[in-house]
């Protein structure tokens, strides 16, 4: 069998020989690139959405997460990630026959007009069709369904978070026109799905007539002016929590001060995150992330990531994990940690690094660590966990990155899975290296 057929008969009905066929994809001209086109192109529309509502499989999202972190990575760490996480999408829920061909066989007419009336009507599988008739989605395309969901949290910021990374894995993917529809199709279909607009409600009661926007400015105040923000990211209730923050960003806050204060209390309760819970705290930092990358004016999104932040629980200061006392910290001695599930070491090194001066550092032995593990085992929590600090890392203060890298280092630490799967794709794939 040629290997423009294995990759594709492996999507279709992944098998023992999935690495294998991955290997021999790589390894054509364009292989890489091509691959991942077949891989996203194939994968949504047999992929059973609907089944995992309120909340969304994460192994196509997870493929742009993955190759955020190419530049942090070796190759043959990068080409394990990106294995394991493909695979993880294969294997993930697929639709009955009958729904499947009635999927494919759905196409609108490529008109906003509709799209938009079928996201507003919630009715997503039109809103996936309408999105087929489009001849070639462009990053405004994109952009344009990332403004209609802005202040929907159905399932703690899915839809925001997808609208940009999707987008931006169209754009990595040099903008294909089958792959750019269905990858435009699934951001439609999410949106349309049910919504849940009750933070930004409360945020607009509280903003009430006044014309408020959040200017995108570099952080001016300081580490006791962000700490006292903290304190009520995590301490208030979400009433007084609104109230603060309102009148902070009425009072006009920009957003380098609020995604520094946001991200130091994001910081905080991954510190405190239980080991059932470290990965969906981490989630905290991917739409944080997406704030950061989006950079939207209006307030409501800011009061809806500073409610998300809220949302986990506090614990006492006493009761986290500290930093172990460490000497000079090293990048290798930091993602070692992480894979022997050492958090207090793990800390110690992530936070000694960005001390350093070499955050960029930490952040690529984390993403090393997060390479090693089977993204089936945590949803994919840790890639993504460890793209959204990439995103954010240039738009923070030095102290601010330090505390940010050393609460990941910990919950990566804290949610160590099976590496076996990383082998098996290791093995293949050295085995078609020339």
């Amino acid at each position: 069998m040629t290997v423009e057929a294995r990759w594709p008969q492996e999507l279709e009905a992944p098998s023992e020989r999935f690495f294998e066929a991955f290997a021999a994809q790589l390894a054509e001209p364009d292989g890489l690139r091509d691959g991942l086109r077949e891989a996203v192109k194939t994968l949504i529309p047999r992929i059973d959405w609907e089944a995992y509502l309120p909340h969304l499989p994460h192994g196509i999202p997870g493929l742009r997460a993955v190759l955020r972190l190419q530049p942090l990575l070796g190759e043959a760490s990068f080409h394990r990630a990106l294995a394991t996480q493909l695979h993880m999408a294969a294997h993930e829920g697929r639709r009955a026959a009958p729904a499947l061909a009635q999927v494919l066989a759905a196409k609108g007419s490529g008109q906003w007009r509709n799209l938009e009336s079928f996201i507003q009507s919630r009715r997503p599988g039109l809103a996936y069709a309408e999105a087929q008739g489009f001849e070639l989605p462009e990053a405004a395309d994109f952009q344009r369904l990332g403004q209609l969901t802005e202040t929907d949290m159905a399932n703690v910021g899915h839809k925001a978070v997808l609208c940009d990374h999707l987008a931006d894995l169209h754009e990595r993917l040099d903008r294909p026109r089958a792959t750019g529809r269905r990858l435009l199709g699934l951001t439609a279909w999410v949106a349309a799905s049910p919504e849940d607009t009750f933070w930004a409600r409360r945020a607009a009661k509280r903003l009430g007539t006044a014309e408020v926007a959040v200017p995108w400015a570099p952080a001016a105040l300081g580490p006791a002016d962000w700490a006292s923000q903290v304190r009520e990211m995590c301490d208030l209730g979400l009433v007084a929590l609104l109230d603060q923050l309102t009148a902070r960003l009425k009072a006009g806050q920009g957003a380098g001060d609020s995604l520094a204060a946001l991200v130091l209390a994001a910081s905080e309760k991954q510190l405190d995150a239980r080991r059932d819970l470290e990965g969906k705290t981490a989630w905290t930092f991917v739409y944080l992330a997406t704030l950061a990358r989006t950079r939207p004016a209006d307030p409501r999104p800011w009061c809806q990531a500073a409610a998300l932040v809220n949302l986990f629980p506090t614990d006492e200061p006493e009761e986290r994990v500290q930093a172990a006392r460490i000497g000079e910290p090293d990048a290798a001695a930091l993602t070692d940690a992480v894979l022997d599930a050492e958090p207090a070491l793990a800390m110690a090194q992530a936070g000694g690094l960005a001390k350093a001066g070499r955050a960029e550092a930490a952040l690529g032995a984390l993403a090393e660590a997060a390479a090693q593990n089977d993204p089936t085992f945590n949803h994919a929590h840790q890639v993504f966990a460890v793209a959204a600090a990439a995103d954010l890392l240039p738009d923070l203060p030095p102290p601010v990155q330090e505390a940010m890298l050393a609460a990941l280092a910990k919950s990566l630490a804290n949610s160590q899975g099976s590496g076996d799967l990383g082998r098996l794709a290791d093995r293949a794939l050295a085995a078609a290296r020339p």
